[in-house]
């Protein structure tokens, strides 16, 4: 049995991140920590396991890994920990709020030869991952062009928490969050950008962004375009890509796309790739760093980070 502990429950998605560790063959979810003892305790005990601190969970030679799901900015220094204690650590994104701080989390990472993962869970999806195979297969031709969406209405529709609109605790908002979504996937696609421009805006008045765009350039020429809000409701997610001989466009996915293959003729794929394992089970049921794709592994993460710094400077 490979037990784990979550440390951090300030995330939307830590509940969700605690009960997929359970539901894994050979997998449990053993200790829990939060800053609030009390929502710590309560998380506990809905999880049938026992709250802990982290000097505790860090020093508990059963816990093999740490789920991190605390304030974006407590990042650095609660992974390092982690790290030199020997414990495997998933992250949610982004992995810091600056490049400095996650080349300091990856050296530590190396030092320790820390099996490492970050939450980019829509390369696991089937749509997603033709999009990319036929992006780097050249069926397109050179792409020039990529433009990703992904948008909700948790501002709109005040079902985000509070905190998630702290820009200390979050370093920004909308982009820094769900926008963290396109651009791993533009990097993915096209690459390290040369530049970032950035149109960021407030609709509901809240401390941080809930409306933003950003434009990437590449050095090839290309463009990629990361879109994201808090306020928009029921917006398919959404991939286009444009090659000089093809195209493709993904919407919630569904997905078809024109070029030599296709007779020149917008078609859907016959098959897609199958799902692949979310990227915390494929982490949580790995054995070495070696074993986590390169997707999610420590590189694609620091990536992320400095293309999202450049994005709000």
């Amino acid at each position: 049995m490979k037990n784990f502990a979550m440390l951090g429950k300030w995330h939307v998605h830590a509940e969700g991140y605690a009960k997929e560790l359970n539901s894994l063959p050979g997998c449990r979810v053993t200790k829990v920590w939060d800053a609030n003892a009390e929502q710590a305790a309560l998380w506990a005990n809905s999880l049938n396991c026992e709250s802990a601190s982290v000097e505790d969970i860090l020093k508990d030679d059963t816990i093999e890994g740490v789920v991190i799901c605390n304030a974006t900015n407590e990042h650095p220094s609660l992974i390092k920990r982690a790290c030199a204690s020997g414990k495997a650590v998933f992250t949610e994104k982004v992995l810091a709020l600056t490049e400095a701080e996650a080349l300091e989390i990856q050296a530590a990472a190396a030092e320790n030869h820390t099996r490492f993962a970050i939450s980019f869970p829509h390369l696991s999806e089937p749509a997603t991952q033709f999009a990319l195979e036929t992006a780097a297969s050249g069926k397109l031709g050179t792409l020039n062009y990529a433009r990703v969406r992904k948008a909700h209405n948790g501002a709109t529709g005040n079902w985000l928490p509070p905190h998630f609109y702290d820009p200390v605790a979050c370093g920004g908002g909308a982009m820094v969050d769900l926008g963290a979504h396109p651009m791993y996937l533009l990097c993915a696609l096209l690459g390290e950008p040369d530049s970032v421009q950035s149109c960021f805006t407030n609709v509901t008045g809240k401390a941080v962004e809930d409306n933003a765009v950003s434009v990437l350039s590449f050095p090839n020429g290309a463009i990629g375009v990361a879109e994201t809000g808090f306020v928009s409701a029921r917006y398919p997610f959404t991939i286009e890509l444009g090659g000089t001989e093809g195209s493709l466009l993904l919407r919630d996915g569904e997905v078809s796309y024109c070029c030599a293959e296709t007779g020149n003729q917008w078609k859907a794929p016959e098959q897609l790739p199958p799902r692949l394992p979310s990227p915390l089970a494929q982490w949580a049921q790995a054995e070495r760093p070696e074993d986590i794709p390169s997707g999610f592994a420590m590189e694609a993460a620091v990536r992320l980070t400095r293309v999202m710094e450049a994005a709000y400077k």
